[in-house]
């Protein structure tokens, strides 16, 4: 059996991979990555591997983004600290959510699933996991929001929306006109509300419209400095680790 491992916490990381060789010398860890950014590389770069280990809360953002970088074709079994994100992981590939501490007995459970699932759908497991994947879903995002301006409601076209950002815990909606609305959610939630074709979240602060992207630079160890349209008040800048990402998203 081929895997990788997605986490962003070394110790975590080398903890799994030896209660992996534990339970099974045979399991094979192509590669241990820890971020979005680095994640999707080595998916696009790389064949799919049998069986993905991904923690969800990684340096760059949440490993969720990875769905909408590149499509996976084989199952996750994800790995985390936090319970709150088992019902999004269920929306993906996952076959099983572990906290941790990871129990090896609940990692043998988790593995034995895989494997009678493999076994179950034999041919047919590849093409299966092609239709669950994310990409293949009709999903149904957000076509306009309805956003308050004083005392004035305003219906605002997602396509209208030209960045959305977070400042002292306060989300606010930047459209094509410049204007600046509050909105009452978080990036995390708008984020899966908005049509991944369209929005890219750049940053842990930034969720951005494509057509307002103005300009892409390149800057210091690797990293883009991107100019929106409207301009916004700060420099914005992406990760090494999430610039190829979204250099795959942008040539889509």
């Amino acid at each position: 059996m081929k895997t990788i491992i997605i986490e962003d916490e070394k110790p975590a990381a080398e903890k799994l991979k030896k209660t992996l060789m534990q339970y099974d010398s045979s399991i094979d860890v192509l590669s241990t990555l820890d971020s979005v950014g680095s994640a999707t590389q080595w998916l696009i770069q790389n064949p799919a591997p049998d069986l993905i280990f991904m923690d969800i809360e990684l340096s760059d953002g949440l490993s969720f983004k990875i769905f909408d970088n590149h499509t996976i074709h084989c199952p996750v079994i994800f790995t985390t600290a936090y319970d709150e994100y088992w019902q999004e992981a269920l929306e993906k590939n996952s076959i099983d959510y572990l906290l941790k501490p990871i129990r090896q007995e609940k990692l043998e459970n988790a593995i034995n699933k895989y494997k009678k699932l493999k076994h179950h759908f034999s041919a047919n497991y590849t093409a299966i996991f092609q239709q669950l994947s994310p990409k293949n879903q009709n999903t149904d995002y957000r076509k306009r929001f309805l956003l308050k301006k004083g005392t004035d409601l305003i219906g605002l076209k997602t396509e209208d929306i030209a960045y959305c950002y977070a400042a002292h815990k306060i989300v606010f909606i930047v459209d094509n006109k410049a204007q600046r609305f509050i909105l009452d959610r978080s990036l995390n939630e708008l984020e899966k509300e908005l049509d991944p074709a369209a929005f890219f979240r750049i940053n842990r602060k930034y969720l951005v419209n494509m057509h307002h992207i103005q300009r892409i630079r390149t800057f210091a160890k690797s990293k883009l400095l991107v100019e929106l349209n409207p301009p916004a008040s700060e420099e914005i800048i992406i990760s090494q680790e999430n610039a190829m990402a979204f250099k795959q998203w942008m040539g889509n």
